[in-house]
């Protein structure tokens, strides 16, 4: 009688543990929904810069510029890789009648992101092949020197010519050309916080002359990065 009192007793433990187990699988699957309902209700929602890059002057001393139509599978891919606010436009000097492409994408929600709007990786996108990079010294109207990287990309055929990129990041307000700063774990955790100064950005300005690359840059820099938070943190 003993031992089937002790076999009955063993049964209801280990009846009552599978219970257990089985509604803490339950509570948890609950739990995981529950968040990622939530973590993607913060990731559809754009986090917005105090002053959008849409309000960026159209007309800066000589330049003149207008908005660049951008591809619907374009707009998609930028939305999928997180990006907050951008700006896409040509400008032409009316001065010298040189003309440079600025291009500036602010991605917040998920910095990281910003990984996905590379010059290596956008214009090998549209049939320009690589030719190299250099890392080179701008400096500003301001007379402040800014790292950057100089890319140069061909379009094969008789027809094709080159483009020159200049880029650069700016993390949480500080300027770079080292993805390591944000490509970490901790760079590609959402910002659940929804803090607009934790922020990778980057910078393109592009032409087919090196020297109208940086005729634009020296005179569009510092008022790109007015638009941006200056306050730094450790992502």
């Amino acid at each position: 009688m003993v031992n089937v009192r002790v076999a009955s007793g063993r049964k209801r433990r280990a009846g009552s543990t599978w219970l257990l187990a089985v509604l803490l699988l339950i509570g948890s699957g609950i739990t995981y929904r529950v968040l990622a309902v939530r973590l993607q209700t913060l990731l559809d929602r754009p986090i917005t810069l105090p002053v959008s890059l849409q309000d960026f002057p159209k007309h800066f001393g000589d330049w003149f510029g207008r908005d660049q139509a951008i591809r619907q599978v374009t707009q998609n891919y930028m939305e999928e890789n997180f990006a907050d606010d951008f700006i896409n436009r040509h400008y032409v000097n009316t001065k010298t009648q040189e003309w440079a492409d600025v291009y500036v994408v602010y991605c917040a929600t998920r910095p990281a992101g910003i990984l996905g709007h590379r010059p290596r990786v956008c214009y090998p996108a549209y049939g320009w092949q690589h030719s190299g990079t250099e890392t080179v010294k701008l400096e500003t109207a301001h007379g402040r020197e800014i790292p950057c990287l100089l890319h140069r990309f061909q379009k094969p055929g008789l027809d094709g010519g080159e483009i020159v990129v200049l880029s650069f990041y700016i993390v949480n307000g500080q300027i770079t050309t080292n993805e390591d700063m944000f490509s970490s774990f901790w760079g590609r955790w959402p910002n659940l916080d929804g803090d607009p100064a934790r922020y990778v950005a980057q910078v393109q300005i592009s032409s087919q002359v090196q020297h109208s690359v940086f005729f634009a840059a020296q005179d569009f820099t510092e008022t790109i990065l007015d638009f941006l938070p200056e306050e730094q943190k450790e992502l």
